[in-house]
């Protein structure tokens, strides 16, 4: 059998327009940095055809002038990090159900803000009605056992407000269920 004697060459444009269509674009929206965030619900668990589907979806993102890609990947799927991480992607934090994933893809120094490592406080000056203020003694804690009184303290939740950590650290360290409220002079 006889083969063509013509010679074919493809160029990498060539490749990734195939690349693009066979491979399934992942769903993702825009962030408000001219980033995207990948959408993990039908995220493919095929580690193969996750890692064509990355390669289509960052070129293809890549073309629109996006500057970051966020993959939260959930502990379910742990077996893609590897994948993704092969791709160019690196950790930015984890929790313990997910580890989130970030990928900067203009040829610049990164932008991307590092993930948080402190932790705020809060204190209450609470009061009522009679001008009374509230204060405790800690039952446990530095100040424990030293006769000392102070206010209502705690730390904020992650993804809670100073507001409403406020008023959660009052009702749990006091019992009392009090409101915030905002006092300009």
């Amino acid at each position: 059998m006889a083969f063509p004697t013509n010679e074919v060459s493809a160029t990498t444009n060539d490749v990734e327009t195939v690349l693009n269509e066979i491979c399934e674009v992942l769903k993702a929206h825009e962030d408000r940095y001219d980033g995207v965030i990948v959408d993990t619900e039908n995220m493919q668990n095929d580690a193969c055809r996750f890692a064509a589907s990355l390669k289509a979806s960052l070129s293809q993102w890549a073309r629109q002038g996006k500057k970051v890609v966020w993959i939260k990947v959930p502990k379910e799927q742990a077996k893609l990090v590897p994948v993704a991480i092969e791709v160019g992607f690196g950790y930015h934090h984890a929790e313990p159900s997910y580890v989130m994933l970030v990928h900067w893809i203009p040829q610049t120094p990164p932008t991307i803000p590092d993930n948080a490592s402190h932790q705020a406080g809060v204190a209450a000056f609470v009061f009522n009605e009679e001008g009374e203020v509230l204060v405790v003694q800690e039952k446990c804690g530095p100040y424990k056992d030293s006769g000392l009184w102070k206010m209502p303290t705690g730390r904020i939740n992650q993804g809670e407000g100073i507001k409403e950590g406020a008023v959660r650290e009052v009702q749990e360290e006091t019992g009392v269920n009090a409101t915030y409220l905002t006092f300009f002079l």
